[in-house]
């Protein structure tokens, strides 16, 4: 049996950031106030019932309280969207300066020029090390076909580029 190797934060960033991910804002209004972040750890669970799933860091200011929501909205942000994506990502700003929104009665803010959004509850929390898995519940949903999504990769944002 050999040790087991420890594995330095940076290792597993430099390493995990090899993966290209989408960039999504998990937003809603609470107590009568935007409240939203950035996660690029979205993604599909399950057909039936309809789930998809975000992680959310621990150390979360913004998750607990975004949480208290009776619904959540999803939006996949676009590529020209790069701007909010680094404002939901900030401690100390307003998250939504400059960006435009709807909203329903549930309190679900889904972000206009978006490529694709789902109107979300809570479904379950898993605690994860220093992360929690949020299992969302899908109740709608659709997308803009003709916007080319936000991508997080090497730990800064880019766009995809057509196939030749």
């Amino acid at each position: 049996m050999t040790a087991p190797t420890l594995l330095s934060a940076a290792d597993l960033r430099r390493v995990f950031g090899t993966f290209p991910t989408g960039v999504t804002a998990v937003a809603a209004i609470v107590d009568g106030e935007p409240v939203g972040l950035a996660a690029s750890s979205f993604t599909s669970v399950s057909l039936e019932p309809p789930l998809v799933s975000v992680c959310i860091a621990r150390t979360s200011t913004t998750w607990p309280v975004l949480r208290r929501a009776r619904r959540l909205g999803v939006s996949v942000l676009s590529a020209g969207q790069e701007h909010l994506g680094r404002q939901l990502s900030r401690r100390g700003v307003d998250r939504f300066a400059g960006a435009t929104w709807r909203t329903s009665n549930g309190g679900e803010i889904l972000l206009d020029g978006a490529c694709a959004w789902l109107d979300c509850t809570v479904y379950n929390e898993y605690p994860a090390g220093d992360h929690a898995i949020i299992l969302l519940r899908v109740h709608d949903l659709d997308a803009d076909h003709t916007a080319a999504p936000l991508v997080f990769h090497r730990s800064t944002f880019g766009r995809l580029q057509a196939a030749a």
